[in-house]
């Protein structure tokens, strides 16, 4: 159950950092748009200041779901041995794939959507199809570029943890 949980609970983690990231952009490009010589064309965007927001979001918002992949297996692992940490990671393992699979699709399907509404299709752009279509984009985006492949780094990081802390557990 927890090793099933812990997937789910990964993906939330890095969806979430992806918006608060964006919405740190978001932020920055406006304050950037109020400078009239932007406009102009005389002068050029910071463009390294919205680079530096993304590298520095990335770093910090990863400390929370990295201490997820390494805590979790030797919290599991002490408390409740080594069956139940092979449980855990059996857990883990079908769950994420299972996951990993469905947020690529997903987000590859709302992505397609997108375009073939772009493409003239259901009202073409500006219809309230094409709205609806970059609500889902806007969702998928993280699914398929964040969250879906995150998913089999934190498989292995647990795997390998769960490996490491093994011979400790096996004597406790």
């Amino acid at each position: 159950l927890i090793g099933g949980a812990v997937p789910l609970l990964f993906s939330s983690l890095t969806i979430r950092a992806v918006g608060r990231a964006a919405f740190l952009v978001v932020h920055e490009v406006r304050a950037q748009f109020k400078d009239q010589a932007i406009w102009a064309g005389t002068k050029t965007p910071d463009y390294a200041r919205v680079v530096s927001i993304c590298t520095q979001e990335a770093q910090r918002e990863l400390i929370g779901p990295g201490l997820l992949a390494v805590l979790t297996p030797i919290i599991v692992g002490l408390l409740w041995h080594k069956e139940a940490l092979g449980g855990f990671l059996a857990g883990t393992i079908l769950t994420g794939q299972l996951l990993a699979v469905f947020m690529a699709n997903a987000g590859g399907a709302w992505d397609n959507a997108k375009k073939f509404v772009e493409d003239g299709h259901y009202g073409g752009k500006g219809s309230e199809a094409h709205k609806a279509s970059i609500t889902g984009d806007t969702v998928g985006d993280p699914f398929k570029d964040t969250a879906g492949p995150a998913l089999n780094p934190l498989i292995k990081v647990m795997n390998l943890v769960s490996l490491l802390v093994l011979p400790f557990v096996v004597k406790m």
